[in-house]
């Protein structure tokens, strides 16, 4: 995608002239621009390379989803079509201890709004969602194990031994962990409103002074969904996130973990592990394999 095909996009999605665009680091799936607009405004526009049905839907859709209870800031949608999407630009800051507290709080919050049931997409959102470049399905199920299982974990198994990325031997360990969820899972819980995919690279800390005076941190790129709280801080722990322990040191102050929180981490690390495996190879196949037996141990 080029800066003048950025322009006329957002120039027909939001209405108003764009005169200006800039590329920014993007992910793997597209392009992303930093557009000015004629009123002196600043959008961002991400652009698929390849067309995707309900991709640009169903991020739009998350994005409300999560900006629905006004507990945790997200950009808002200006407008998308089936290859573009456009939101608000959001000035970025340096990560703080204090805005890594409020997170814990925000997210705390985020989940406590809940979902209609694990699985279920957010509204107006598509059965077949994304998270980055990979397709998952969003199925409303019974319990958060159930829906982990057949539409987060197997689906991705399978793939990865058809694509010959895992070995059949591999798989079977898999597998085995795979039943081992319900009893790995620790206490039901009611499903609650998901970021779904919020690895550090989705947080964005904004500038200082932004919203209160120390900035606060935004929620970017969904892959939103009704699960498994724990699932989304797994994900901040799995490459690493600034002040993490101030963020959860907040989240469980206003919502308690249950007991055994921290060793269930592997067990929702296992999926985007898996993701990863599929998506760039076998340098995350170890990790992956790691994951699945420690899950293999929780349920022994």
């Amino acid at each position: 995608m080029t800066p003048a095909e950025a322009c006329a996009a957002v120039t027909a999605l939001v209405g108003v002239d764009a005169v200006a665009a800039f590329p920014v680091a993007g992910g793997s799936t597209g392009s992303v621009f930093e557009v000015e607009l004629a009123d002196g405004d600043l959008v961002v526009a991400k652009a698929l390379h390849i067309a995707r049905p309900g991709a640009t839907d169903a991020e739009a859709a998350g994005l409300a989803w999560l900006a629905e209870p006004g507990c945790v800031p997200v950009p808002a949608v200006r407008g998308h079509d089936d290859r573009w999407l456009v939101i608000d630009h959001v000035e970025p800051g340096t990560p703080s201890a204090a805005a890594a507290e409020r997170l814990g709080r925000d997210l705390a919050e985020l989940h406590a709004a809940g979902a209609p049931a694990h699985g279920a997409p957010p509204p107006g959102g598509p059965t077949v969602a994304t998270i980055g470049a990979a397709s998952m399905r969003n199925e409303p199920a019974p319990s958060w194990p159930e829906f982990y299982v057949e539409h987060r974990v197997l689906p991705y198994v399978r793939t990865a031994v058809d694509t010959g990325v895992l070995t059949a031997a591999e798989a079977t360990v898999l597998a085995r962990a795979a039943d081992a969820v319900p009893a790995a899972a620790g206490p039901a819980e009611p499903p609650a409103r998901l970021h779904g995919d919020l690895w550090s690279g989705n947080v964005l800390f904004g500038r200082d002074g932004r919203d209160g005076g120390d900035g606060r941190a935004w929620l970017l790129d969904p892959a939103a969904h009704g699960g498994h709280r724990e699932t989304d801080l797994a994900m901040l722990a799995l490459f690493g996130a600034p002040h993490l322990d101030r963020t959860l040191g907040t989240y469980r102050e206003v919502a308690p973990l249950a007991d055994g929180w921290a060793s269930r981490v592997p067990l929702h690390q296992l999926f985007p592990l898996l993701v990863h495996t599929v998506l760039f190879g076998r340098s995350y196949a170890a990790q992956t394999l790691t994951a699945a037996r420690a899950v293999l141990a929780m349920a022994t």
